[in-house]
Parts: structure tokens; C-alpha cells; sequence
């Protein structure tokens, strides 16, 4: 069977994007276990210069190295963390993307303790640009729609 053309064009159109979508969440997955593991820089690597991250409980921190430092001040605290990513889909176009999923976020401030870990999540709303070294985020909006446990360090939430 041979193959025109224009459906070669299609063919290489269809695999682009397909490609794109999994460099998308290969740099989501590999960024936020980067966090699990606090290697910090590893997980800022995947931002932009200029980023811009949305988050409710901090409104808006502009630029890399202030979502590191806030990220930082947040979660280092805790002894150990999970970050997952869930029901991901991206839409590209061209070297720009957007992209949607879900958080769920677990927190062990004490492992000695028989506390419930905090726990939260709600969907993101990324999008992307592709430059001369890959995709990076360009702005992160992350929302909370659920909480459980008791965030004891206040990162997440303000003392009572």
C-alpha cells in the first residue's frame, strides 16, 4: 500500500503532536518528582524565566526564582511528600501548549506521629512554550477543591 503525499504530511503532523504531548507530561512527571525528592532545581528547570505560577492560597508569584523561593518556603518543612499528577491532557499548537489535570498532594510533617497526613487537590491549568531547549511551564494555575488532615506547618493554609 502506498502512502500519498498529502496523508505523509498528515502522518508527520499526527506524530509531531503526539510527540509534543508526551514531552509535556514526561517534563510534569520528571519536574514533580523532582519535588518529592526536593530536588529543587531539578523541578525549577521545567519553568520559564518569566513564569508565572497561580496558586489561591499565595495569588500570583511571578518569575522563576520566586516560585522556587515561595515553593521552597512551602515545602521543605515537611519530611516527606507526594505529588501526583492525574487525568492529563494537552492541546498543542505549534510551540505553544496548554494543558489540564489534577493534584493530589500528600504531606508527612512528623512520621513518627499517628496524624493523618495533609492532603489536598484540585486541577491545574498549565500552559507552555517550546524554545531552543525544549518545553517549559509559562504559567501554572493550580486551584484547591478539597483539603484533609491538618496542614500543622501552615504552608498551605494561615494559622488559626
Amino acid at each position: 500500500m502506498s502512502v500519498s503525499p498529502g496523508n505523509d504530511a498528515t502522518f508527520v503532523r499526527r506524530l509531531q503532536r503526539l510527540e509534543d504531548k508526551e514531552s509535556l507530561r514526561a517534563l510534569l512527571i520528571h519536574g514533580w518528582r523532582a519535588l518529592d525528592r526536593k530536588a529543587w532545581r531539578t523541578w525549577i528547570e521545567c519553568w520559564a524565566e518569566d513564569a508565572v505560577l497561580e496558586f489561591g492560597p499565595w495569588q500570583q508569584v511571578h518569575g522563576r526564582e520566586a516560585i522556587l523561593a515561595k515553593v521552597i518556603e512551602a515545602e521543605a518543612p515537611y519530611t516527606s511528600m507526594q505529588h501526583h499528577l492525574l487525568n492529563t491532557d494537552f492541546e498543542v499548537q505549534g510551540d505553544r501548549a496548554t494543558g489540564i489535570g489534577y493534584m493530589w498532594f500528600v504531606a508527612v510533617a512528623d512520621p513518627g506521629t499517628t496524624a493523618s497526613p495533609y492532603a489536598m487537590g484540585g486541577p491545574y491549568d498549565w500552559e507552555f512554550t517550546r524554545g531552543t531547549d525544549g518545553w517549559r511551564l509559562t504559567r501554572q494555575r493550580l486551584g484547591v477543591w478539597w483539603t484533609t488532615g491538618t496542614d500543622t506547618l501552615h504552608s498551605f493554609t494561615t494559622a488559626d
